[in-house]
């Protein structure tokens, strides 16, 4: 029998609650579909209303709790609104999205992960037909880099503050995220070759290869860990000789995503450079709504990794019901896939909801409909299913 699998599901602030919602009844329906030995539970934080209760986003062994479950799958964190309330209970974003900080780097989950593909029914927000080619993968370094936290403020208020806020930068990370993307482009371009549909990819010496790793950086002004970036990306590129490689500085990667995102295959940056460059893939592929996001630890099958959407509460909608849940539901689908690896009947129910999110999304495309509308029509996709 396979062993179970326990995911900690926290729904958190604003719409969170409602797609979360969505996706626990996707869940139990594809639980019911596979008799899959799995099971959740729903924690009240981190959130505003707890912090609001408790004087704290979560409880002090918040990490303890959640690391014995297998993934956590949660909705959104930052302001509840309603945005119209002046009093309304309001922290900082550096205090709300705290948790979300403690438990990446408190579980390593040193991988985001962001696939970028523009699929039937999602939005096309370029012109240019060759848009429609447009699948990505940006892989953003997640336990150090800009969001190391080290730092301060001195003589705080004062006309003469002094801010500091540090970048942290090592060769073992470096090395272990930039392997990863070589290992993915990998994976894709095999995926790829099964489904008919190769790609190709120029390298320097003229070669074309069927994958490509693009390394981001800004080594022209922020040279030191830029040129160890470069230095171990070149040494890694050895091993992979069937990987055409590419770099790019991230202000015209910035650019090029925009000129020619189709040009693009796997992508690794750092964690700042990476975050803002996954959000802009995000809006490439058909916008927030519909774009999954994935925190991983590849490395320690003790610790769970984490799968929230890119959007973020949206307190101007949160509680009307009207919250697409798409991305949610993507994301959730890549829990299952990534939960998969021990269980392979968990890996189908993932590929099973994707296809049955993607087939709602193609055939709805431009129909506005509430939140449950959408969760109830993608779960009577999967119900439609013959039984395996």
């Amino acid at each position: 029998m396979a062993q179970k699998t326990r995911i900690a599901v926290t729904p958190g602030d604003g719409i969170g609650p409602e797609v979360v919602a969505e996706a626990v009844h996707c869940l139990e329906t594809l639980r019911k579909r596979h008799d899959l030995p799995m099971e959740w539970k729903r924690f009240p934080w981190p959130s505003h209303a707890w912090h609001e209760e408790n004087g704290e986003s979560m409880p002090a062994d918040a990490l303890e709790q959640l690391k014995s479950y297998d993934a956590i799958l949660l909705g959104a964190l930052g302001d509840p609104g309603p945005v119209d309330d002046p009093d309304r209970y309001l922290l900082p974003d550096s205090i709300s999205l705290a948790p979300l900080l403690d438990m990446r780097k408190g579980f390593d989950q040193w991988v985001c992960e962001r696939p970028a593909r523009l699929l039937p029914g999602a939005r096309q927000y370029l012109a240019d037909e060759r848009a429609k080619d447009i699948d990505m993968l940006v892989i953003r370094e997640n336990s150090e880099g800009e969001y190391v936290s080290q730092g301060g403020r001195l003589r705080k208020g004062a006309p003469d503050e002094v801010a500091t806020q540090m970048e942290v930068f090592t060769r073992r990370a470096t090395d272990r995220i930039i392997r990863y993307g070589f290992e993915q482009a990998r994976l894709r371009a095999a995926a790829r070759a099964e489904e008919g549909r190769t790609r190709q990819f120029r390298t320097l010496d003229g070669k074309t290869c069927e994958s490509q790793v693009c390394i981001v950086t800004k080594r022209n002004a922020l040279r030191y860990w830029g040129d160890m970036y470069t230095e171990a990306f070149e040494e890694m590129a050895k091993q992979y000789p069937d990987v055409a490689t590419h770099h790019e500085l991230v202000d015209a990667a910035c650019m090029k995503f925009v000129q020619a995102p189709w040009a693009f295959d796997v992508v690794v940056a750092s964690n700042l450079q990476g975050d803002i460059l996954t959000d802009l893939a995000a809006v490439l592929s058909g916008g927030m709504g519909v774009a999954p996001s994935c925190n991983l630890n590849p490395d320690e099958n003790g610790m769970p990794s984490m799968f929230e959407p890119t959007h973020g509460s949206a307190p101007d909608i949160a509680g009307q019901g009207l919250a697409d849940p798409t991305a949610m539901l993507f994301t959730t689908a890549r829990m299952l896939e990534w939960l998969g690896q021990k269980d392979p009947a968990v890996a189908t129910a993932g590929r099973e909801l994707f296809e049955a999110v993607a087939a709602d999304l193609a055939e709805n495309a431009g129909i506005s409909r509430g939140t449950q509308e959408i969760g109830a029509a993608v779960r009577e996709r999967l119900e439609s299913l013959t039984r395996p």
